[in-house]
């Protein structure tokens, strides 16, 4: 499971636009100003901000004139309209044009028949947590002849933080702050010290942001994204602080349950009862959620929990500002789709066996650096194993394949060139495994050179399209071709298709997509990893997903699971005929999501269908 990655990269990455401040924002109080109690700070203080992007919305492309015309947002550009042949000689019809100063690309393909164009808009590196550009799905129908629109709907940058200063036994204050969308300040207190007007947030005596407090407009302005313009936080409680309580306002009656609402999305849905499932322990884990105290030690920062049993998508609650449209980052979740377009390539043709030379899908990164003769023998299945060989450890901080270390340098943007070109630590193959994100990366480039697609389109066209998935957000890499190393953003619904998917053998609501065999073998444990934490056990590794052996009710039951860093999982539970997708915010804090997995579902899940 992933605890660095791609979303722990973005940490690091400072705020770039936050609106200018006034001079009186930024300068020293004056002395009028300054004289306030210190108990002023007491309470909960909050920023909400959402950073666009700004270009989204109707997208018109005009096809009248010899000179093909997008608009969007303001802007009116030409469109670059070419015809090439694809790998299986099919003749397509390409479509791109770029914003000035490359606010935003659209890249895509008009479909046979001339009603719509297909294709996916490209928003570029943001701020904060987004610090890498998305392909975002868009399709436009023809409004007259030769004029088709659509919608772009980018992802939206947003950016909260909330603040908690409480006054200790000795009269001192401390404090503690929040971020739901990257757990920037996990498991960290300051202590608050206002002098002269200032505010200061110390840690073993070392200050750590300085900051100001208005008492006439009740603002606090701290720098808690580094040398930029402070961020002005204001008074926030139960009512209104959306991503530091679970529920806003907060329930003062016990849990009540209701069936998910059917919407166009390809979800059947039921209650409970109808597919044999008990309310009782699974209104015990929501009433948990709901009503444990937010603080520095919360076990249960769950952001949303899905269930689906039969078929049915019968349990869908959301918690700490989260929603069902609102898309959420998987991270390493996200890895699982690697093979699942590897089992798709193949399923179209591809020549990709499982035994293939990884190497040989490569042949334009020749001559590969630090060359040992076991690179030759890495195989397709070891990447999907975590077993290539390659000097690639990201839990190890010093590994020179990290993923961390890839995303961060500077010199090698061509991450598939970067990951081959690794010293080999070890024989490829075996039942050890050592989590590398690269590994599972490599399968995006394998299967890009054996199909001859833009993996958006691919990962569209295979596998989105026919699960009735019409909104996602695919990270790319520095090259332009999406990353599979994790980090895609999905909503939770159609997260939990994934594992529907591989429950029902390939089949999405009677229509195969993927073959039994490719799921069956998907499954099946290949290799595994040792405990990373105390409560971990050994657990298996296949084709991205994890697998173990859960107990509850003292009988035993198998799951597998996608996971990602924070409290990502889409769990399958075979034996129960049952899907559980879980979200959360937890990123870089392991012995707290760890047990959702292995504790939450044992105790609260499994025991509903008993």
């Amino acid at each position: 499971m992933q605890t660095s990655g791609i979303a722990s990269v973005a940490l690091s990455v400072i705020f770039v636009c936050f609106p200018a401040h006034s001079d009186s924002q930024t300068q020293p109080p004056s002395a009028a100003s300054a004289k306030w109690p210190a108990s002023a700070l007491l309470g909960l203080w909050g920023s909400e901000q959402s950073f666009g992007p700004i270009v989204r919305g109707e997208l018109t492309i005009d096809a009248r004139s010899s000179q093909w015309r997008a608009r969007i947002a303001g802007y009116e550009v030409p469109v670059e309209h070419t015809k090439d042949r694809t790998k299986d000689d099919q003749v397509k019809d390409e479509i791109h044009f770029v914003l000035p100063g490359e606010a935003g690309k659209f890249r895509g393909h008009l479909s046979a028949n001339g009603k719509q164009i297909l294709g996916h808009w490209i928003q570029l590196a943001g701020v904060a947590f987004y610090s890498y550009s998305y392909a975002s799905p868009v399709e436009l129908s023809e409004l007259t002849p030769r004029v088709w629109r659509g919608n772009v709907v980018p992802l939206d940058q947003r950016a909260s933080f909330y603040i908690s200063v409480q006054q200790t036994p000795n009269g001192a204050l401390q404090a503690f702050l929040r971020n739901p969308e990257a757990n920037r300040f996990r498991g960290q207190t300051f202590d608050v010290e206002p002098k002269d007007g200032a505010v200061t947030l110390r840690q073993k005596g070392t200050a750590q942001f300085e900051g100001t407090y208005d008492p006439q407009s009740d603002v606090l302005s701290l720098p808690v994204v580094g040398p930029y313009p402070l961020v002005q936080f204001t008074r926030r409680d139960q009512s209104n602080a959306l991503g530091f309580y679970p529920r806003i306002p907060s329930p003062s009656e016990p849990y009540v349950y209701q069936q998910p609402t059917a919407e166009n999305d390809g979800w059947t849905t039921a209650s409970l009862s109808d597919v044999d499932l008990k309310l009782g322990p699974i209104a015990e884990l929501i009433q948990r959620i709901l009503t444990t105290a937010p603080s520095l030690s919360n076990p249960v920062n769950i952001q949303s929990l899905l269930i689906a049993r039969h078929g049915k998508l019968v349990f869908e609650e959301y918690f700490y500002g989260f929603n069902k449209e609102r898309p959420h980052d998987m991270r390493s979740a996200a890895k699982t789709f690697a093979p699942v377009l590897v089992g798709l390539a193949r399923e179209h043709g591809a020549k990709i066996s499982i035994d293939s030379p990884a190497l040989f899908f490569f042949p334009e990164y020749k001559p590969f650096a630090n060359w040992n003769e076991m690179k030759s023998k890495i195989k397709v299945g070891d990447l999907m194993d975590m077993t290539s060989g390659l000097a690639c450890d990201d839990h190890d901080p010093t590994s020179p394949g990290g993923e961390d270390l890839m995303q961060m340098q500077t010199t090698q943007n061509d991450w598939y060139k970067f990951a081959l070109d690794l010293p080999m630590a070890r024989n490829p193959g075996g039942e050890q495994a050592v989590y590398c994100a690269s590994d599972v990366n490599l399968l995006g480039g394998i299967v890009k050179n054996a199909t001859g697609y833009w993996l958006p389109e691919f990962f569209d066209q295979y596998f989105a399209r026919p699960l009735q998935i019409t909104s996602y957000h695919l990270n790319l890499m520095p090259t332009g071709d999406a990353y599979l190393g994790g980090g895609l953003y999905m909503r939770p619904r159609d997260q939990l298709k994934l594992g529907q998917l591989y429950l029902s053998g390939g089949v999405w609501n009677g229509t195969r997509i993927l073959s039994e065999a490719w799921v069956k073998d998907s499954v099946e444990r290949h290799s595994g990893f040792p405990p990373v934490i105390p409560t971990d056990t050994d657990h298996g590794y296949t084709y991205a997903w994890h697998t173990r052996r859960l107990q509850a009710g003292g009988r035993e039951f198998r799951d597998y699971y996608a996971a990602g860093n924070g409290g990502q999982y889409v769990l399958v539970l075979p034996d129960l005929d049952m899907v559980v997708g879980i979200t959360g915010g937890d990123y870089s804090e392991r012995d707290k999501f760890f047990p959702w997995e292995s504790q939450l579902v044992p105790r609260y899940i499994i025991p509903a269908a008993e």
